[in-house]
């Protein structure tokens, strides 16, 4: 059966060319609405008269090397329940990630995962119309 969509694992690699060029390991979740990337040192400010978010992002896992500092328009600010059933309010970016040899414009909330396993989670808003995911591999756009 041929699908018009691309099919990613249950992670993939995510290349984000607006956040410095990092590339990031994102696991791919079904179960959540919106992607979300850990950011620390989130700072809002004013630029030309709309809202904009800074913020270092750690992309590698389970170390603070090769950190990034970035600035990105705010789209909105909204309130998410996370895994645990905390909600938060977070700021949510639009950028250009790129899966494989697929890039697409990407909305992303800013919070920190920092004891979660990936740095950064690929939700259903991301992949809708895009992705289909096989569950049993990993890395399928990555090897491409």
């Amino acid at each position: 059966m041929k699908t018009p969509f691309a099919i990613i694992g249950w992670c993939e690699h995510v290349h984000f060319p607006e956040l410095g060029g990092c590339t990031i390991k994102a696991k791919v979740d079904t179960g959540a609405d919106t992607s979300a990337l850990h950011a620390w040192k989130i700072t809002p400010f004013e630029k030309e008269g709309e809202d904009w978010v800074s913020f270092e992002i750690h992309p590698n896992q389970k170390t603070k090397e090769g950190k990034q500092q970035c600035e990105a328009k705010v789209v909105t600010k909204k309130d998410i329940k996370s895994s645990n059933g905390q909600i938060e309010s977070r700021y949510t970016i639009r950028t250009t990630g790129i899966i494989g040899q697929h890039d697409y414009p990407i909305d992303l909330t800013l919070t920190n995962r920092d004891e979660m396993g990936f740095r950064m989670l690929l939700g259903r808003k991301a992949i809708k119309g895009r992705f289909l995911v096989d569950c049993a591999h990993s890395y399928i756009q990555s090897q491409s």
